[in-house]
Protein backbone atom coordinates (compact mmCIF):
# COMPACT_ATOMS: atom_id res chain seq x y z
CA UNK A 1 0.00 0.00 0.00
CA UNK A 2 2.59 2.26 0.89
CA UNK A 3 4.39 1.69 -2.42
CA UNK A 4 0.89 2.56 -4.48
CA UNK A 5 0.62 5.73 -2.49
CA UNK A 6 4.43 6.47 -3.32
CA UNK A 7 4.25 5.82 -6.34
CA UNK A 8 1.03 7.53 -7.25
CA UNK A 9 2.45 10.68 -5.39
CA UNK A 10 5.36 9.98 -7.55
CA UNK A 11 3.06 9.94 -11.11
CA UNK A 12 1.51 13.14 -9.78
CA UNK A 13 4.72 15.15 -8.98
CA UNK A 14 6.23 13.74 -12.66
CA UNK A 15 3.02 14.94 -14.58
CA UNK A 16 3.46 18.47 -12.74
CA UNK A 17 7.24 18.76 -13.23
CA UNK A 18 6.32 17.69 -17.03
CA UNK A 19 3.23 20.39 -16.97
CA UNK A 20 4.87 23.24 -15.92
CA UNK A 21 7.90 22.42 -18.71
CA UNK A 22 5.40 22.41 -21.36
CA UNK A 23 3.83 25.83 -19.86
CA UNK A 24 7.46 27.38 -19.79
CA UNK A 25 8.50 26.42 -23.20
CA UNK A 26 4.81 27.09 -24.75
CA UNK A 27 5.32 31.01 -25.77
CA UNK A 28 7.02 30.35 -29.22
CA UNK A 29 6.00 34.10 -30.88
CA UNK A 30 9.14 35.28 -31.21
CA UNK A 31 10.53 31.89 -33.01
CA UNK A 32 7.93 31.39 -35.02
CA UNK A 33 8.64 35.34 -36.56
CA UNK A 34 11.80 34.59 -37.06
CA UNK A 35 11.66 30.87 -38.27
CA UNK A 36 9.08 32.02 -40.95
CA UNK A 37 11.13 35.62 -41.62
CA UNK A 38 8.26 37.66 -41.86
CA UNK A 39 5.57 39.31 -39.76
CA UNK A 40 2.35 39.97 -40.15
CA UNK A 41 1.47 43.44 -39.04
CA UNK A 42 -2.25 45.19 -39.38
CA UNK A 43 -2.32 48.93 -40.48
CA UNK A 44 -4.39 50.77 -41.10
CA UNK A 45 -4.69 52.48 -44.98
CA UNK A 46 -7.24 54.67 -44.51
CA UNK A 47 -6.62 56.29 -41.79
CA UNK A 48 -4.36 59.30 -42.12
CA UNK A 49 -2.14 60.62 -40.76
CA UNK A 50 -1.95 57.04 -39.20
CA UNK A 51 -1.96 55.43 -42.29
CA UNK A 52 -3.13 55.61 -45.67
CA UNK A 53 -1.75 54.92 -49.30
CA UNK A 54 0.54 57.64 -50.63
CA UNK A 55 0.71 58.57 -53.93
CA UNK A 56 3.25 55.83 -55.13
CA UNK A 57 0.04 53.96 -53.79
CA UNK A 58 1.73 52.40 -51.02
CA UNK A 59 1.12 52.61 -47.25
CA UNK A 60 2.82 55.21 -45.59
CA UNK A 61 2.31 57.02 -42.04
CA UNK A 62 3.11 56.77 -38.87
CA UNK A 63 1.60 53.59 -38.36
CA UNK A 64 3.30 52.12 -41.33
CA UNK A 65 6.82 53.77 -40.38
CA UNK A 66 6.74 52.09 -36.72
CA UNK A 67 5.30 48.64 -38.25
CA UNK A 68 8.24 48.94 -40.54
CA UNK A 69 10.54 49.76 -37.88
CA UNK A 70 9.81 46.76 -35.95
CA UNK A 71 10.43 44.22 -39.42
CA UNK A 72 14.03 45.98 -39.93
CA UNK A 73 14.90 45.92 -36.13
CA UNK A 74 13.45 42.26 -36.02
CA UNK A 75 15.62 41.55 -39.63
CA UNK A 76 12.78 40.10 -41.14
CA UNK A 77 10.20 41.38 -43.93
CA UNK A 78 7.19 43.32 -43.05
CA UNK A 79 3.94 41.86 -44.11
CA UNK A 80 1.34 44.83 -44.49
CA UNK A 81 -2.21 43.79 -43.80
CA UNK A 82 -5.11 46.14 -44.01
CA UNK A 83 -7.16 46.54 -41.00
CA UNK A 84 -10.25 48.45 -39.79
CA UNK A 85 -11.59 49.30 -36.14
CA UNK A 86 -13.99 46.29 -35.97
CA UNK A 87 -11.87 43.59 -37.16
CA UNK A 88 -8.56 44.50 -36.29
CA UNK A 89 -8.58 42.69 -32.96
CA UNK A 90 -10.42 39.47 -34.82
CA UNK A 91 -7.63 39.63 -37.11
CA UNK A 92 -5.03 39.08 -34.50
CA UNK A 93 -7.15 36.12 -32.55
CA UNK A 94 -7.30 34.43 -35.28
CA UNK A 95 -3.30 34.71 -36.18
CA UNK A 96 -3.78 36.67 -39.70
CA UNK A 97 -1.84 39.23 -37.92
CA UNK A 98 1.08 39.42 -35.69
CA UNK A 99 0.82 42.40 -34.13
CA UNK A 100 -1.64 45.26 -34.69
CA UNK A 101 0.23 48.92 -35.55
CA UNK A 102 -3.35 50.65 -35.94
CA UNK A 103 -4.08 53.90 -34.09
CA UNK A 104 -5.02 51.30 -31.03
CA UNK A 105 -6.13 52.83 -27.83
CA UNK A 106 -5.57 51.37 -24.50
CA UNK A 107 -8.91 49.85 -22.03
CA UNK A 108 -9.67 47.79 -19.98
CA UNK A 109 -12.16 45.47 -22.37
CA UNK A 110 -9.52 45.11 -24.83
CA UNK A 111 -6.97 44.18 -22.16
CA UNK A 112 -9.02 41.87 -21.12
CA UNK A 113 -8.69 39.86 -24.58
CA UNK A 114 -4.95 41.07 -26.19
CA UNK A 115 -2.36 42.51 -24.42
CA UNK A 116 -0.47 45.77 -25.16
CA UNK A 117 3.24 46.85 -25.68
CA UNK A 118 4.32 50.02 -24.80
CA UNK A 119 2.80 53.36 -26.41
CA UNK A 120 4.23 54.59 -29.45
CA UNK A 121 2.53 57.57 -30.80
CA UNK A 122 0.14 60.58 -29.26
CA UNK A 123 -3.18 60.26 -30.34
CA UNK A 124 -6.37 62.63 -28.96
CA UNK A 125 -10.09 62.30 -29.36
CA UNK A 126 -12.46 65.47 -29.71
CA UNK A 127 -15.38 67.30 -30.68
CA UNK A 128 -15.34 69.41 -33.93
CA UNK A 129 -17.70 71.67 -35.06
CA UNK A 130 -18.67 75.13 -36.84
CA UNK A 131 -16.53 77.93 -36.58
CA UNK A 132 -19.79 79.80 -36.15
CA UNK A 133 -20.77 77.79 -33.16
CA UNK A 134 -19.78 78.63 -29.81
CA UNK A 135 -19.20 75.13 -27.04
CA UNK A 136 -17.56 75.60 -24.29
CA UNK A 137 -18.51 72.56 -22.45
CA UNK A 138 -20.22 69.05 -23.38
CA UNK A 139 -23.49 70.54 -22.19
CA UNK A 140 -23.48 73.22 -25.23
CA UNK A 141 -24.32 69.80 -27.19
CA UNK A 142 -27.72 69.53 -26.22
CA UNK A 143 -30.22 69.32 -28.90
CA UNK A 144 -27.07 69.32 -31.43
CA UNK A 145 -26.33 66.17 -33.57
CA UNK A 146 -22.94 64.29 -33.65
CA UNK A 147 -21.37 61.83 -35.74
CA UNK A 148 -18.93 59.28 -34.43
CA UNK A 149 -17.34 55.92 -35.12
CA UNK A 150 -19.01 52.94 -33.57
CA UNK A 151 -17.03 50.81 -30.32
CA UNK A 152 -14.37 53.64 -30.87
CA UNK A 153 -13.06 55.01 -27.39
CA UNK A 154 -15.01 58.35 -28.06
CA UNK A 155 -17.91 56.30 -28.53
CA UNK A 156 -17.57 55.18 -25.20
CA UNK A 157 -16.55 58.16 -23.54
CA UNK A 158 -19.44 59.97 -24.55
CA UNK A 159 -21.83 57.98 -23.09
CA UNK A 160 -20.91 59.76 -19.45
CA UNK A 161 -19.91 62.90 -21.18
CA UNK A 162 -22.75 64.15 -23.61
CA UNK A 163 -26.08 65.14 -22.21
CA UNK A 164 -29.07 62.97 -23.23
CA UNK A 165 -30.74 65.28 -25.70
CA UNK A 166 -27.49 64.75 -28.01
CA UNK A 167 -28.59 63.17 -31.28
CA UNK A 168 -25.76 60.79 -31.44
CA UNK A 169 -25.24 59.17 -35.31
CA UNK A 170 -22.96 55.92 -35.05
CA UNK A 171 -21.14 54.94 -38.29
CA UNK A 172 -18.43 52.19 -39.33
CA UNK A 173 -15.41 53.68 -39.43
CA UNK A 174 -14.10 56.72 -39.48
CA UNK A 175 -14.26 57.39 -43.38
CA UNK A 176 -17.89 57.32 -42.89
CA UNK A 177 -18.19 59.32 -39.85
CA UNK A 178 -15.83 61.85 -41.68
CA UNK A 179 -18.35 61.92 -44.79
CA UNK A 180 -21.11 62.67 -42.33
CA UNK A 181 -19.80 65.59 -40.79
CA UNK A 182 -18.23 66.80 -43.65
CA UNK A 183 -21.91 66.20 -45.82
CA UNK A 184 -23.46 68.26 -42.71
CA UNK A 185 -26.01 65.23 -41.71
CA UNK A 186 -24.80 66.00 -38.47
CA UNK A 187 -23.71 69.33 -36.97
CA UNK A 188 -20.19 68.02 -34.79
CA UNK A 189 -18.09 65.25 -35.01
CA UNK A 190 -16.23 63.13 -32.10
CA UNK A 191 -13.01 61.54 -33.56
CA UNK A 192 -9.24 61.63 -33.49
CA UNK A 193 -7.90 64.92 -33.71
CA UNK A 194 -4.66 64.09 -36.15
CA UNK A 195 -7.40 62.37 -38.40
CA UNK A 196 -10.01 65.33 -38.23
CA UNK A 197 -6.93 67.66 -39.32
CA UNK A 198 -6.04 65.69 -41.85
CA UNK A 199 -9.69 65.87 -43.52
CA UNK A 200 -10.04 69.77 -42.90
CA UNK A 201 -6.75 70.41 -45.00
CA UNK A 202 -8.06 68.22 -47.89
CA UNK A 203 -11.53 70.16 -47.69
CA UNK A 204 -10.43 73.94 -46.29
CA UNK A 205 -13.85 75.04 -47.53
CA UNK A 206 -15.60 73.42 -44.85
CA UNK A 207 -14.87 76.00 -41.68
CA UNK A 208 -14.68 73.84 -38.20
CA UNK A 209 -12.17 73.70 -35.60
CA UNK A 210 -11.73 72.33 -32.59
CA UNK A 211 -13.70 71.75 -29.75
CA UNK A 212 -13.75 69.62 -26.90
CA UNK A 213 -11.43 66.97 -25.72
CA UNK A 214 -13.05 64.49 -25.39
CA UNK A 215 -9.80 61.97 -23.90
CA UNK A 216 -5.85 61.53 -24.82
CA UNK A 217 -5.25 58.06 -25.30
CA UNK A 218 -1.83 57.04 -26.87
CA UNK A 219 -1.91 54.48 -29.45
CA UNK A 220 -0.42 51.02 -28.30
CA UNK A 221 0.38 47.73 -30.76
CA UNK A 222 -1.79 44.58 -29.75
CA UNK A 223 -0.04 41.74 -29.20
CA UNK A 224 -1.82 38.20 -28.86
CA UNK A 225 -2.07 36.87 -24.93
CA UNK A 226 0.90 34.94 -24.06
CA UNK A 227 2.75 35.91 -26.46
CA UNK A 228 5.38 37.49 -24.06
CA UNK A 229 8.61 37.03 -25.92
CA UNK A 230 7.79 38.88 -28.89
CA UNK A 231 6.17 41.48 -26.61
CA UNK A 232 9.30 41.96 -24.68
CA UNK A 233 10.77 42.24 -28.18
CA UNK A 234 8.83 44.71 -29.38
CA UNK A 235 8.69 46.59 -26.47
CA UNK A 236 12.76 47.06 -26.60
CA UNK A 237 12.49 48.03 -29.70
CA UNK A 238 10.18 50.63 -28.76
CA UNK A 239 11.99 52.34 -26.02
CA UNK A 240 15.05 52.43 -27.87
CA UNK A 241 12.97 54.34 -30.76
CA UNK A 242 11.91 56.86 -27.89
CA UNK A 243 15.38 57.62 -26.74
CA UNK A 244 16.92 57.96 -29.94
CA UNK A 245 14.95 60.06 -31.41
CA UNK A 246 12.92 57.89 -33.97
CA UNK A 247 9.34 57.72 -32.77
CA UNK A 248 9.86 61.80 -32.26
CA UNK A 249 10.88 62.33 -35.65
CA UNK A 250 7.79 60.25 -36.78
CA UNK A 251 5.50 62.12 -34.65
CA UNK A 252 6.50 65.46 -35.92
CA UNK A 253 6.68 64.17 -40.32
CA UNK A 254 2.88 62.86 -39.65
CA UNK A 255 1.36 64.38 -36.76
CA UNK A 256 2.60 67.89 -37.11
CA UNK A 257 3.41 67.85 -32.99
CA UNK A 258 5.97 66.11 -31.00
CA UNK A 259 5.71 62.78 -29.10
CA UNK A 260 5.21 64.04 -26.02
CA UNK A 261 5.24 62.17 -22.76
CA UNK A 262 4.26 58.81 -23.92
CA UNK A 263 3.24 56.35 -20.64
CA UNK A 264 5.78 52.99 -21.10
Amino acid sequence: MKFKVCTAVSGLVAAAALSFSVGAHADDSLKAVMAKKSIALGIPTDYPPYGYMGADFKPTGVDVAVAQLIADKLGVKAEFIPVSTPNRIPYLQAKKIDLIVSALGKNEERAKVIDFTVSYAPFFQAVFGPKDVAIKSFDDLGGKTLAVTRGTIQDDALQGLAPKTLKIQRFEDDNATMAAFMSQQTQFVAIGAAVAAAALQKNPKVQAEYKLLIKDSPNYIGVRKGETALLTQVNAILRTAKTDGTIEGYSQKWLGRGMGNLPD
